[in-house]
C-alpha cells in the first residue's frame, strides 16, 4: 500500500493495467453483480434532484423501477447506499445502444447538458473501490473475471489503472492529489520494474 495524505493507494492499481473494452464487455458491470453501484450519501439528494431530468433518457423498466423503489436503495448485504436494479440484474440506469453495449442514462442527459452531474463516482473510478474508515480512506482494485478484456486492451496499450482513470480521480480528489499520485506511481515503477 502508498499512503498519500489520509488515502491508501493498493499498489495494484499502479502495478495492473485496464482501458474498458466495450466492444468485448458490452458493459456488463452494469448488468452483472449482486447490487445497484455503491453511492455516497451527498449523491442521494443529487440522484432525487435530476431524476426528473434523467427520467426520458432511460428504459421503461429502469423508470418503474425507481417509480416503485426510489432514486436510490439501501442495500441488503452493508447496508450501503446503492442505485436501483430493475428486477435483481441491472441498474435502474442503464440503457443500451444499437449494439447491445450498456450505457449510462446519467451520463447521456449529462453528455447532452439535461444535468450537471456525470454519473456516481463509483461507476465514474471502477475498477477503483473506495472504503472510507474512520481514520483513513482505502482505495483498491476490483478484480473481475468479466473485465479481463480490459486488462488485456491496458496491456497492449500500456495503460495502468491509475492513468486509465485520471478524469475520475481528478473528479473525487483534485489534480494536486493525482499528481502526487502519478510521482509515487513513478517512485513504484523505478523500484520495482526497473
Amino acid at each position: 500500500m502508498i499512503q498519500i495524505d489520509d488515502k491508501l493507494i493498493s499498489e495494484d492499481i499502479f502495478a495492473e493495467s485496464f482501458v474498458c473494452n466495450l466492444t468485448k464487455c458490452k458493459g456488463a458491470c452494469c448488468v452483472d453483480g449482486d447490487t445497484g453501484a455503491p453511492l455516497e450519501k451527498e449523491e442521494l439528494a443529487i440522484l432525487d434532484d435530476i431524476f426528473p431530468k434523467v427520467k426520458p433518457y432511460l428504459r421503461p423498466e429502469g423508470v418503474k423501477a425507481i417509480e416503485e423503489q426510489g432514486t436510490w436503495v439501501i442495500d441488503d448485504y452493508d447496508g450501503g447506499y446503492v442505485t436501483t436494479l430493475v428486477n435483481g440484474s441491472e441498474c435502474a440506469y442503464v440503457i443500451f445502444d444499437e449494439k447491445g453495449t450498456t450505457k449510462c442514462g446519467i451520463e447521456k442527459a449529462y453528455e447532452d447538458g439535461a444535468v450537471d452531474w456525470k454519473k456516481p463516482i463509483s461507476c465514474h473510478l471502477y475498477p477503483i473501490r473506495v472504503n472510507e474508515y474512520k481514520t483513513f480512506t482505502a482505495l483498491n482494485y476490483h478484480e473481475w473475471n468479466i473485465c479481463k478484456d480490459a486488462c488485456t486492451l491496458g496491456s497492449e496499450l500500456q495503460v495502468r489503472i491509475y492513468q486509465f482513470l485520471k478524469e475520475p480521480l481528478i473528479r473525487k480528489y483534485g489534480p494536486e492529489f493525482y499528481q502526487t499520485l502519478t510521482e509515487a506511481a513513478q517512485e513504484w515503477e523505478r523500484e520495482f520494474n526497473s
